[in-house]
């Protein structure tokens, strides 16, 4: 199964990553994964990429490309795999499914996941973090035993600049401009389905699971 997630922060491709990489025995992929990996490794394109970080400056795609197209090509991808949240444009798109006709692989499927504003907002708003020993809450779906204060380590908890409403109204506006255009694609492709990512975790998973049942598997 090679799969592809995408949907605005949120809307939890994650944490169904995480579990139907678990149920499929495929890597769950993400490029900022990929990308310290290769800066770790030392070869010549995680070199590439390190000099574009320390710089301060953004990773080209075509640089980005060229990792995962290397990453999809590595033992543990055999069986599939499950990219989290790219490509995000429509350029990276078109450039991805070049670098994978090169290489002989298929996507069988790309789940777009729908979540409305309301749901967003509070799965985001209510996240937590210790600023110490990076232990993750939410002040309604998984609360520490004492209000504000880290379950490990005791120290006060933190709600990250980037979980701000504000701030999340802004990273929705340049998802929705990048991302309806990359829909659209993979819609004229037959690759897309989409589900509802308002529901639970565990009722979203039985919806999933039904809608890969019904992709042929290449």
């Amino acid at each position: 199964m090679r799969l592809v997630f995408i949907g605005p922060p949120g809307a939890g491709k994650g944490t169904h990553a995480k579990i139907l990489s678990a149920k499929y025995h495929i890597p769950h992929i993400s490029t900022g994964d990929i990308l310290r990996a290769k800066i770790n490794d030392g070869s010549e394109i995680g070199k590439k990429a390190k000099s574009y970080v320390e710089s301060g400056g953004l990773v080209p795609d075509s640089v980005v490309i060229q990792m995962v197209k290397e990453r999809l090509q590595e033992r543990d991808t055999q069986a599939g795999f499950l990219l989290d949240g790219f490509p995000r444009t429509l350029g990276q798109a078109e450039a991805f499914d070049q670098a994978l006709c090169q290489v002989g692989i298929h996507l069988d499927a790309v789940i777009d996941f729908n979540a409305s504003l309301k749901t967003i907002l509070r799965r985001l708003t209510g996240r937590r973090m210790c600023p110490k020993c990076n232990a993750n809450y939410h002040i309604a779906n998984m609360p520490p035993k004492k209000s504000n204060i880290c379950d490990e380590c005791g120290s006060a908890l933190v709600q990250r600049k980037d979980d701000h409403e504000e701030t999340i109204l802004k990273r929705l506006e340049v998802y929705k401009k990048d991302t309806e255009p990359l829909i659209n694609y993979y819609r004229k492709q037959g690759q897309l389905k989409e589900v509802n990512a308002d529901l639970e975790v565990k009722e979203l998973d039985v919806h999933l699971l039904e809608i890969l049942k019904s992709v042929p598997a290449r």
